[in-house]
């Protein structure tokens, strides 16, 4: 292997002083000034940190890509040879948008919520596969297909009524295709579901239509309260008149005690009028002997 660019660099100052008459000790003072800030950019170099949260893999440019991982904290590296990789280990949210089609054929546009990070023991082989935008490279197209895959297995009105269900069925499925991408799926969760516009317009006849059909159950049932009120009526009427025949029947002065009730209901009403009336027994009905036609 050649000399690297700064130690020819600094082999070339060396020449030059030598060129330009400096005396020897003087020029071999300079040269070790220049290599020992070469060797302690090395020995810079040559350290790399992992933050909490983090862990790191390292490509090597002769050996390739290392297969073990580092955890977080102070490692060591091949200056200018190997370069480290850092991978976010910790939990990462994705909202992913996408439209299925239910069992009963009904149009459904889904969001949904995906909480993920990269699974620990396989990150040289995620690099390897997938690069670092892992997540925007595999994550879409599986929830897409993860989405039809179970959308499709209920009804439009069954998404509603069963959300928590159809939640853990995505959930479930989404975390098997997942690991075969190397990630880890911990929760899936749905944040909104619209249907298209002719079971929107479906749903909201249905409600009217249930409305309309409670409102006339409604009047239905009033109209045979207000029946049986008026047969009740009827038939009290009919037994108040059967008991006042009866009562004239039997006892004639039933007759005098209404007309002393009518005549003070009519004294009563005439003494608030500010007109002065004289009236006989006659008109007050108060002429308790005179004989009935």
């Amino acid at each position: 292997m050649g000399r690297s660019g700064k130690g020819y660099n600094a082999q070339e100052a060396l020449d030059q002083l030598k060129n330009a008459g400096v005396p020897r000790g003087m020029a071999r003072g300079v040269g070790l000034a220049i290599g020992g800030i070469f060797l302690a950019g090395a020995a810079m170099n040559s350290l790399y940190t992992v933050q909490g949260g983090f862990k790191a893999i390292k490509f090597n440019m002769l050996t390739g890509l290392d297969p073990r991982s580092f955890e977080a904290g102070t490692h060591v590296k091949i200056p200018y040879l190997e370069k480290p990789i850092l991978f976010d280990i910790r939990q990462q949210p994705i909202s992913i948008q996408s439209s299925q089609g239910s069992r009963d054929l009904q149009i459904v546009n889904t969001t949904v919520r995906v909480l993920y990070k990269a699974n620990e023991s396989n990150l040289p082989e995620l690099y390897r596969t997938l690069g670092q935008n892992y997540a925007d490279v595999v994550l879409p197209s599986i929830s897409n297909e993860v989405l039809k895959s179970v959308i499709a297995q209920y009804n439009a009105s069954e998404l509603i009524t069963r959300r928590p269900e159809v939640s853990a069925a995505i959930t479930s499925e989404l975390q098997v295709r997942a690991k075969e991408f190397f990630l880890e799926i911990s929760d899936v969760s749905i944040v909104q579901m619209n249907f298209g516009k002719e079971y929107t317009a479906a749903v909201e006849s249905k409600q009217i239509a249930q409305q309309m059909a409670e409102r006339a159950r409604f009047k239905v049932e009033q109209a045979q309260q207000e029946k049986k009120g008026v047969i009740i009526l009827a038939e009290g009427e009919a037994e108040s008149a059967k008991l006042i025949g009866n009562a004239i029947k039997n006892n004639r002065s039933f007759i005098d005690l209404r007309r002393m009730e009518a005549a003070k209901e009519i004294s009563s009403t005439l003494a608030k009028s500010p007109n002065k009336l004289t009236l006989d027994a006659d008109a007050l009905l108060l002429n308790l002997t005179a004989k009935d036609a």
